[in-house]
């Protein structure tokens, strides 16, 4: 996916106030572009809990094997996670949220929120 240009309706950047940096690329883009991968932010809800082996995220996500290391390698690419390897046989592998990747904490504490409100109001209907 490609970040397209910012916003229609110009609002001041939040850091330099200028209204003239719609011409950057949309930072909510940016983001999706590098976590919206299916299962990326279910493997980061789990890490929010603490560091993750491959087995302990497999064993919370119904995620092939294959699938889950792809992910794991995106989220490490883009600074979001990060890969301990442990100098142990067998090898030990955990995973674990960088600086970048705990930004997004509050982030996905509001879309819980949201979540619950949204089932509740489900079950009612």
């Amino acid at each position: 996916m490609k970040v397209t240009k910012c916003c229609k309706t110009p609002k001041p950047h939040p850091q330099s106030g200028n209204s003239k940096d719609c011409d950057r690329p949309c930072p909510i883009e940016h983001i999706l572009e590098q976590i919206s991968s299916k299962w990326s932010i279910l493997i980061l809800r789990e890490l929010f809990g603490g560091n993750r082996r491959t087995h302990e995220l497999q064993e919370v996500l119904p995620v092939s094997t294959k699938t889950l290391t792809l992910r794991l390698r995106e989220l490490e690419k883009h600074d979001i996670i990060e890969r301990k390897v442990y100098p142990e046989i067998p090898p030990r592998v955990e995973y674990s949220l960088t600086s970048k990747g705990r930004e997004l904490q509050p982030v996905l504490d509001a879309l819980q929120q949201v979540g619950w409100a949204w089932l509740s109001k489900d079950e009612e209907s």
